[in-house]
């Protein structure tokens, strides 16, 4: 089993949602962190939070993850000689929803950017070092979307499905070398992942920040590849696409999206 006492873990999108969970329970599990996120005054108000429930060092950096100059400063400023990150957590993202034709393409082109362009520049930068000294872990954030095309939310799921493949290749060419890499999968999350957009999770079908967060610590220190850290039916939907066609996959998805009013998403205007 993996101990995160004593270690350092980055985490980006830290600010709120599953970011901050996953921020307090490795603290609660012992971890120092480095919180990563845009906005300072959230990150600071995390960090007084938890430095008063837990004996861990908290230290923070406002980054812009989808601005290339301020991830590689970011990179370059957390010397891995005096300060290595142990463990680093993509879990920054976002997503548009709604049809792709009638949204405007700047969240598209944001989502690349942050989802893909950003984890796969910080793993790089702090998977190297990992490597050099043959210690380490990256748990990349991706999605159940990642296993099929998601029509009404076609650029996030495709984003998604990057993060799959990066990190299902970088995790054998690590394998054996004292870094482990894990992807993990969750589903509907109770986020504020829809806001600022006409949409809303039915509360059914989403798990809780917390619990998403304790599930996925709990799988990478068990040592597996692969974390479903949710309902069980979210990892037996991602079989489905595994087996059917992917035009009978596409069509299903776009269904359910339209059930679930996915079709008529838009950006809420100020």
């Amino acid at each position: 089993m993996h101990s995160y006492r004593g270690t350092t873990t980055l985490v980006t999108g830290a600010s709120r949602g599953l970011g901050t969970a996953y921020a307090t329970e490795l603290a609660r599990r012992g971890s120092d962190l480095v919180l990563v996120a845009r906005s300072a005054p959230a990150l600071d108000e995390l960090a007084t939070r938890i430095r008063a429930a837990h004996d861990v060092t908290v230290t923070t950096r406002a980054v812009d993850l989808t601005d290339r100059d301020q991830v590689a400063a970011l990179v370059h400023d957390l010397d891995p000689a005096s300060a290595p990150v142990d463990l680093l957590v993509n879990n920054a993202g976002m997503g548009p929803a709604g049809p792709f034709l009638d949204r405007p393409f700047e969240p598209h082109q944001t989502a690349v950017d942050l989802n893909v362009s950003a984890l796969m520049a910080l793993t790089y930068g702090f998977g190297t070092p990992m490597a050099a000294r043959g210690s380490g872990g990256i748990i990349n954030v991706a999605s159940t979307a990642a296993f099929q095309p998601m029509p009404y939310q076609a650029s996030y799921a495709a984003t998604k499905a990057f993060v799959l493949s990066f990190t299902e290749a970088v995790a054998e060419e690590l394998r054996g070398t004292g870094v482990r890499v894990m992807a993990a999968h969750p589903g509907g999350t109770d986020t504020a992942f829809f806001e600022g957009t006409t949409h809303t999770m039915d509360r059914r079908f989403v798990d809780s920040p917390d619990d998403v967060a304790r599930r996925t610590l709990d799988d990478f220190a068990r040592g597996r590849s692969a974390s479903y850290p949710g309902q069980r039916l979210n990892q037996v939907a991602s079989w489905l696409p595994r087996i059917l066609p992917r035009t009978a996959t596409t069509r299903i998805t776009g269904k359910l999206n339209r059930t679930l009013g996915l079709d008529a998403a838009r950006a809420l205007t100020a």
